[in-house]
């Protein structure tokens, strides 16, 4: 596998193997090992986990990049929210797109459900008139 490498800005925050990292400087990182992360946008602060799509997004990103405790009690909450907010949905894509999740999250690819839960946060944006750009697209 070859090396990932990041370019981050000055006060970026970066998140890797459940430690924070704000970053002073502008830094160009290599990670030549396999690594669990998330950085700048991709990162959602608790305080604005604030609806059912953002909630079940938080809980995936705990079970992705939390301490090993973190990360178990993250899956647990993540299922019980993605039940809760398919039994309340009438969308059928939307209850489809958290079956993904939820299945790529077990199978301990938390980023791929990340990615998938985003949509479900666009989308629950969009219908509630929120006009956010918060939690980047990738």
């Amino acid at each position: 596998m070859p090396n990932l490498v990041l370019e981050l800005r000055q006060g970026d925050l970066m998140v890797l193997n459940g430690a924070s990292i704000r970053f002073r400087t502008k830094a160009r990182i290599e990670l030549a090992a396999r690594a669990r992360f998330l950085f700048g946008k991709q990162i959602l602060p608790l305080a604005e986990a604030d609806s059912p799509a953002r909630r079940i997004y938080f809980a995936l990103q705990t079970a992705y990049v939390g301490t090993d405790d973190e990360q178990k009690a993250g899956l647990v909450e993540a299922r019980d929210l993605i039940a809760a907010f398919k039994a309340a949905t009438t969308s059928a894509l939307a209850g489809e797109i958290l079956d993904r999740a939820l299945a790529a999250a077990e199978s301990d690819d938390c980023y791929q459900a990340l990615k998938l839960v985003r949509r479900i946060v666009r989308h629950e944006d969009a219908v509630m008139g929120r006009n956010v750009t918060a939690i980047a697209a990738e």
